[in-house]
């Protein structure tokens, strides 16, 4: 069973420059259960139709199914998907121990909103934390996209 193991931060300070590439990201959510998300996103000129299963206690590891779409099914997935659409771009920002992290900058309900992703080969792998990282939030679901989609940023 493929498994996605990652840990959640704030962004606090400047990561820009360190971004090697960056990626537009538009999607929705067809299920935002707490046991299964189904969600359809557009990055860039690709689609993906993604499946996630419930996270384990410590709210690092769950379930991961990921699917490349043609670009056009994505569109018309996206016309009956949940209310709330996730509008953000992604830095890539690789680190010394050859891992990558993934920071969203988000828009429109969720602008202001800076959110740092790393995923790990196993949950005790260490990893150098860089100075522009803040607040670990990877067992808050508030920071969830799918729950964005649904309750955005701008009105906590």
């Amino acid at each position: 069973m493929p498994l996605e193991i990652e840990k959640k931060f704030l962004v606090d300070g400047e990561f820009k420059n360190r971004a090697t590439k960056s990626i537009r990201i538009v999607q929705g959510y067809l299920s935002s259960l707490p046991e299964r998300t189904v969600r359809v996103r557009i990055w860039n000129d690709k689609a993906y139709l993604t499946i996630k299963g419930k996270p384990n206690k410590t709210g690092m590891t769950r379930f991961e199914w990921e699917k490349e779409i043609p670009h056009d099914e994505a569109l018309e997935l996206l016309k009956i998907c949940e209310p709330g659409v996730v509008n953000k771009t992604r830095y890539i920002i690789p680190t010394k121990e050859y891992l990558v992290f993934e920071v969203d900058e988000f828009y429109d309900e969720n602008e202001g909103l800076f959110l740092a992703e790393i995923e790990l080969p196993r949950e005790d792998f260490p990893f150098e934390k860089p100075n522009w990282l803040g607040k670990e939030v990877t067992n808050d679901i508030r920071y969830y996209n799918s729950f964005l989609a649904k309750h955005p940023y701008k009105t906590w």
